[in-house]
């Protein structure tokens, strides 16, 4: 790593971020009814008119783009353009949305009534909104909402009705069309319905986004979808699915369109609806399939407190602003537009570089309240196995202390500071009572106690709901904290504390956690320096040119940040240890049972600490990563066959594991893990090992010896 200052990062405290409104105050004061009937004038794009469903298909059925790969389809498939042509009618018709202002006023009277019972408050930034409305008018504009609960498109329409603002199209699954009658309204309030998957299925993709374009072109009402593809059943943010970013930006980059932007939105929740839900999920129970009648069994929700919501809408990024010196659109001029083309590699780069940028700007911008804060501090104190828990007043000091380090990092913190900090935990540890017990002055998660009737594996299960649960709202900081706390395991795993060796330990970390965390592609010495610069400016180092040195108070922050990242450290450990184990022929498809029942079998004899490493998402994660590593590999025409390099996934074992014995299988050899050009992991001797540190001029090395 080049020694060149790290102190680039403007304070995070300088970030000024807008004030919240609480558009529930005034509907507890006046009739839903008037409000949903109200007159509804929203700002249209250039002044255009509203475009009828019926249009719109028609207008994609005549598109030269859908009616050339119509005839490729019936020359391929031997069958008459007609047959073709009705068919993609018929997707279509299953696809689109039927917009009604009527079911749309419908949706906004039921909608406050469940609110008011649901939430103390839903706070929004009105800049963000006069925002948005300035960006609507004058571009075609695409909202990006990040997505951790089933409320999140439902809240969006909402708050845009309320405002006064055009309703978005909301690309949604197919999961929904189970619902019937909800089903269809949902697709009359703006909903058009997508499958998860469309295979090679070329006349699908075609009619898909044809549509989805000419909606973008036409620009009557916003588009809607999650860049993350899916819901997170971990509040974490999900690594950025490209392809429907890849056609609402395709118009711009072929002239069709001034320019389109694109609107991050944060949706932060005090208490997630479906929090249980999702950690059952996470340990294997089928999700249950959407359905109307299971809508109206979960109505004894409305009996519960959920806290507040805060929905911020961020600065929309233009996309020809971001375009200008990365992307050549001569290029479209080659061929004519109508033909699909496969997007080239500088096309992809830009459009990966955009998609981790929204998400990143999706995090920041999501609030953190206090209980996020409380659940690191529980999550640690019960993986230490202190089954009293803590004294309220211990617990209330380092949540005060946590605090103060996460705005330090800059956190977009939601703690009313008017209040004594002791009010502040007693009112977050209230609201979330289904998590904690407090006994004695005591505070503990809400763990079952053994029970006879139970096995010993359902009482394990039963346990990592409630820690998952909890690990969920802890989750949704990890972004403050996932980039010091690399930078802290990494000073204690580096053989010295030359700045060399820390950046090639927290370069492995780095690359070997990129599945896990929003970790851009290439980013590894930014990262890095921003970890530096966090960890000099909250006191916790003192960097020189060639030195990292922890300062006397600094053991508190780099031992907190450590333990965070404890958990994903022993599950990537116990994937590879299963990896090293596991009989050959193991697939894809088997893998996730099988492992989570060889991690069950290690948690009940108690030589693991977290029940965290039961989660599908951290297992699925470290198969990933361990693929994209070449630890893995996947063998073609073999229903989806593994083959294991046992000898680097027994190594990455004991690095994870932060094992004192050398490795026996390498040890002899005198081998060493390393990354190739190619980011895949390979064994380097030491003789290798030391060219490659003294040729540091020309590439920098991300040797981690293992242990």
């Amino acid at each position: 790593m080049a020694s060149r200052a790290v102190y680039v990062h403007r304070d995070p405290m300088l970030k000024k971020r807008d004030d919240f409104e609480d558009i529930l105050e005034e509907r507890r004061h006046s009739s839903d009814l008037r409000y949903a009937l109200k007159c509804y004038t929203p700002v249209l794009y250039k002044g255009l008119s509203p475009c009828r469903a019926s249009e719109l298909k028609s207008m994609v059925l005549q598109s030269d783009q859908l009616q050339y790969v119509i005839n490729q389809v019936s020359k391929e498939m031997g069958r008459t353009a007609e047959e073709v042509q009705a068919e993609a009618s018929t997707i279509l018709d299953e696809m689109a949305h039927r917009l009604q202002i009527s079911t749309v006023r419908f949706f906004a009277f039921t909608l406050s009534k469940i609110f008011k019972t649901l939430f103390r408050s839903i706070c929004v930034n009105e800049e963000g909104i006069q925002r948005l409305q300035q960006a609507i008018h004058e571009h075609p504009v695409i909202l990006l909402p990040s997505h951790r609960s089933y409320m999140d498109f439902l809240l969006m329409s909402y708050v845009l009705y309320t405002y006064d603002l055009s309703v978005p199209v909301i690309a949604a699954g197919m999961d929904f069309m189970g619902m019937k009658i909800v089903g269809e309204m949902l697709r009359m309030s703006g909903a058009f319905f997508i499958r998860r998957s469309f295979g090679g299925d070329k006349l699908y993709w075609a009619v898909f986004s044809e549509y989805v374009q000419i909606m973008v072109k036409s620009g009557f009402a916003p588009v809607e979808f999650f860049l993350e593809g899916t819901r997170s059943r971990t509040a974490k943010s999900l690594t950025p699915k490209l392809g429907l970013l890849n056609i609402v930006i395709d118009p711009f980059l072929k002239g069709e369109v001034f320019d389109i932007s694109l609107v991050p939105v944060s949706i932060s929740y005090e208490r997630v609806l479906e929090e249980a839900l999702y950690a059952r999920e996470l340990l294997g129970v089928p999700k249950p399939k959407e359905s109307t009648s299971g809508l109206f069994k979960a109505r004894k929700v409305l009996s519960e407190d959920y806290g507040s919501i805060h929905i911020y809408f961020g600065q929309p990024v233009s996309v020809r602003a971001l375009a200008e010196g990365k992307v050549n659109r001569c290029q479209f001029n080659l061929t004519p537009r109508h033909i699909p083309r496969k997007p080239g590699e500088e096309i992809q780069s830009f459009v990966n570089d955009l998609a981790y940028r929204l998400v990143r700007s999706q995090e920041e911008n999501m609030v953190l309240t206090p209980w996020v804060l409380l659940a690191f501090l529980l999550l640690q104190n019960q993986a230490v196995g202190n089954e009293r828990g803590m004294s309220l007043d211990e617990l209330t000091e380092q949540a005060a202390w946590v605090r103060d380090l996460s705005r330090q990092f800059g956190a977009f913190l939601h703690w009313p500071d008017q209040l004594p900090p002791s009010k502040v935990v007693s009112s977050s540890l209230s609201l979330h009572r289904g998590l904690v017990r407090i006994s004695d002055g005591r505070v503990q998660l809400a763990l079952e106690m053994p029970h006879s009737a139970m096995t010993s594996e359902e009482e394990l299960l039963n346990r990592a709901v409630i820690i998952l649960s909890c690990a969920s709202y802890r989750n949704q900081a990890l972004h403050l904290f996932i980039r010091p706390a690399l930078l802290a395991v990494a000073i204690q795993a580096a053989s010295s504390n030359k700045k060399q060796e820390v950046y090639n330990s927290f370069s492995f970390l780095w690359n070997m956690f990129s599945n896990e965390f929003i970790l851009c592609p290439g980013a590894a010495v930014q990262d890095f320096e921003e970890a530096c610069y966090l960890l000099v400016k909250s006191g916790a180092l003192q960097i020189s040119q060639q030195e990292i040195l922890v300062s006397g108070r600094g053991h508190r922050t780099l031992a907190f940040l450590a333990n965070i990242l404890d958990p994903f450290l022993e599950g990537y450990q116990m994937v590879c240890r299963f990896l090293y184990e596991a009989t050959e022929g193991l697939t894809e498809k088997q893998f996730v049972p099988a492992v989570r029942k060889f991690i069950i079998k290690h948690l009940l004899t108690g030589r693991l600490r977290y029940a965290e490493v039961l989660s599908s998402d951290l297992q699925k994660n470290a198969l990933a990563a361990l693929l994209r590593l070449g630890a893995v590999q996947k063998l073609k025409g073999c229903q989806g066959a593994l083959k294991v390099n046992k000898v680097i996934v027994n190594s990455l074992e004991d690095t994870l594991g932060k094992k004192q014995a050398v490795s026996r299988s390498l040890n002899t050899h005198g081998l060493f893990l390393d990354l190739d050009k190619n980011s895949k992991l390979i064994l380097v001797s030491v003789s290798q090992r030391r060219k490659a540190a003294h040729s540091e001029g020309s590439r920098r090395s991300t040797l981690i010896p293992t242990r």
